[in-house]
């Protein structure tokens, strides 16, 4: 459902998030609708990003239709994988 580019220690600061839906994930207001979820996903989770992280989280059709903890499941799990959150 999602892919999650890094840039580790990019510069000095909070870490930095862009999220990709492209027209193939749906129509605009299920795009919409998953740019947000993945923004209060990733709000929550600030706290525990490590500084300096810039991150790309590109979406996949299937993710239009994963519930709110799917995603924020998915996203964790992928972040873990890639060394962004402080434990």
């Amino acid at each position: 459902m999602l892919t999650l580019g890094l840039l580790k220690n990019a510069y000095e600061g909070c870490a930095r998030v862009g999220i990709i839906t492209s027209r193939r994930v749906g129509p605009a207001t299920a795009r919409t609708a998953l740019r947000r979820k993945l923004r209060e996903i990733v709000r929550l989770a600030r706290p525990r990003l490590l500084p300096g992280v810039w991150m790309v989280i590109i979406t996949k059709a299937p993710a239009t239709r994963a519930s709110y903890a799917a995603l924020a499941s998915e996203w964790t799990q992928l972040a873990r994988r890639g060394g962004v959150l402080a434990e």
